[in-house]
């Protein structure tokens, strides 16, 4: 069984939290409407572009290496390793940046297990004859560089030629994550639909959701678009790749917080094409064989001739991807209250110059959200109190109509009855919920910045908690928040007379205990914080503001009532 995603499992305990705050109050509120699914993406077979076999009018010259040869271009920031068979990457890690193992070592994108077991390595070539791909993918590519160790910025040029078939790849390495891409394909000296792949798998192998994290991408005029691994393969389709008719700006493979994208040149707007296929990795684990899906993309030009592009292979920061042309910020993708996210994550970096700690800038943000938040609680405390004071009167109102079954019609009475209670003295039986229905948005945009972030990857906090994006390998924080939730909950006056109710409520706490072990420990921080302020908060209104004593008519039948009642 596959285990459920973070994602849906915080959505699953906010749906819970939402039906147990509402589930008895259900003839009051109006049910929300259905929001119909969205259309599928469609996709399209790729085109079959003939290949002219028509010799060349001048021999081509046989051009190849003797034997296999790497070599190392590095920088501040990378270190790529280049073999000439195939003129592929076998490594490309990024120095600023670790991997999850134990002891963590410098972050490779290239999963080189899956890429040794398939035969398949980025930057190959994808080819419709299949037979010119495999003997362009494995020939040995003669290299125009003295030097095996290579400083960037620097240029690296493949050639290669059997006489009919010929490559030239050209990498231009920059000091940042970009490098220059241009190949070509001639077959008896006519150009070739060709396009460059990424291939063998792409991020932290080491992360252990790693095969459902890794994505093809893709963005057309309309919109960004993204397939998982294990929806790539497509029936009947014999493993081949699948073209896209409608022209991309940028294309690549990404996982959480990292991304490869083909670009257009520099300055220019062209159109790219993309394909994208998946192929099936077995392996053995617990003495079961397992498999797992390997994306893989590829993106050239729309026509047979020449590629140039440009390649981006780094972390996926906002502002850094902001700046680039065409801007590729989307990657960050922060899901359905990214207006939210945004705003969070900026306010959290601005909080994090004065706080240096992540952790702790979390807790003042925390502080602060619930400080701005806390005139909606006090009237929503004040609506608790009022409803608890007519606590007698409805639990009369229940005794009355109790020995009657649901179906009865008279039972509609029965909430006529509170319905005119409540407009009677002017209380509303959702409105103590306010507070957590305005704070849900908040947890969710903040678990989605907490575990799109780069920035918080691998961000420390205090003791045991070494990274604010995983969940807490102790739990402490889980048990601490179920704990203060309770004690929150148990201090919050009764807003309703139904024991069934009550008991939902008391383990309501203990759901979203167990629902958030495996979250992110820096929303359960950011939640078990918001307690603690919600029960001081709670402690100054119970002792220092008491709801107002009202006056009049209306007091004096306030007294009389539950006698009446009885």
């Amino acid at each position: 069984m596959r285990e459920v995603s973070d994602q849906a499992r915080l959505l699953l305990a906010f749906l819970l939290s939402v039906a147990i705050l509402f589930v008895w109050s259900y003839f009051f509120a109006p049910k929300p409407p259905v929001r119909p699914p969205a259309a599928p993406v469609s996709e399209t077979p790729p085109a079959q572009a003939a290949v002219s076999p028509a010799p060349s009018a001048a021999p081509v010259s046989v051009v190849a290496a003797t034997e296999e040869r790497q070599i190392v271009v590095e920088s501040d920031l990378y270190r790529v390793i280049l073999s000439n068979r195939g003129a592929t990457v076998r490594s490309w890690r990024l120095k600023q940046y670790r991997d999850n193992r134990q002891p963590p070592g410098t972050l490779d994108l290239v999963y080189a297990e899956a890429a040794q077991q398939l035969g398949e390595w980025p930057l190959a070539l994808l080819l419709e004859d299949t037979d010119l791909e495999a003997r362009a993918n494995q020939a040995l590519y003669a290299v125009e560089s003295a030097a095996d160790e290579l400083r960037s910025p620097a240029e690296v040029l493949f050639r290669w030629s059997d006489g009919r078939l010929a490559v030239t790849k050209r990498l231009q390495f920059a000091s940042d994550y970009v490098v220059a891409l241009e190949t070509s394909v001639l077959l008896d000296g006519q150009p070739v639909l060709h396009a460059v792949a990424w291939r063998g798998g792409f991020g932290d192998s080491s992360a252990p959701d790693y095969s459902t994290q890794a994505r093809i991408f893709f963005r057309t005029d309309r919109r960004l678009e993204a397939l998982s691994a294990d929806k790539l393969g497509q029936p009947g389709n014999a493993g081949r790749p699948l073209r896209h008719d409608v022209p991309v700006r940028f294309a690549g493979i990404e996982d959480r917080y990292f991304a490869a994208a083909f670009l257009p040149p520099e300055n220019t707007t062209g159109a790219l094409a993309v394909w994208h296929w998946q192929w099936e990795r077995e392996f053995v684990q617990d003495n079961q064989t397992h498999r797992q899906p390997i994306a893989a993309v590829a993106v050239g030009a729309p026509l047979p001739g020449p590629f140039r592009g440009r390649l981006y292979v780094g972390p996926k920061q906002l502002d850094a991807l902001n700046a680039l042309r065409p801007p590729l910020g989307e990657l960050v993708n922060f899901g359905w209250f990214g207006f939210l996210s945004v705003p969070l994550f900026y306010f959290l970096q601005w909080l994090h110059r004065f706080l240096p700690n992540y952790g702790w800038a979390i807790v003042a943000m925390t502080v602060l959200i619930n400080m701005l938040l806390f005139p909606l609680k006090v009237k929503s405390f004040r609506s608790m109190q009022k409803m608890q004071k007519l606590m007698p009167q409805m639990r009369a109102i229940k005794e009355k109509y109790k020995k009657f079954s649901l179906r009865d019609p008279r039972r509609q009475q029965e909430q006529q009855e509170m319905m005119a209670l409540f407009k009677r003295e002017g209380v509303s039986p959702m409105s103590g919920c306010l507070p957590m229905l305005l704070q849900m948005p908040i947890w969710i945009a903040l678990f989605q910045m907490l575990n799109t972030a780069i920035e918080l990857r691998h961000a420390p906090w205090v003791g045991w908690i070494r990274d604010l994006s995983a969940h807490d390998p102790y739990y402490i924080l889980p048990v601490a928040m179920t704990l203060t939730m309770y004690l929150m909950m148990a201090t919050t006056p009764a807003t309703s007379p139904d024991p069934v109710q009550q008991r939902m409520m008391k383990l309501m706490p203990l759901l979203m205990g167990v629902f958030f072990l495996r979250i992110s420990s820096g929303l359960v921080l950011y939640i078990l914080t918001s307690n603690l302020v919600g029960m001081a908060q709670q402690w100054y209104l119970s002792r220092t503001a008491p709801p107002p004593r009202e006056k009049g008519p209306r007091r004096r039948r306030e007294r009389e009532r539950p006698a009446t009642a009885q």
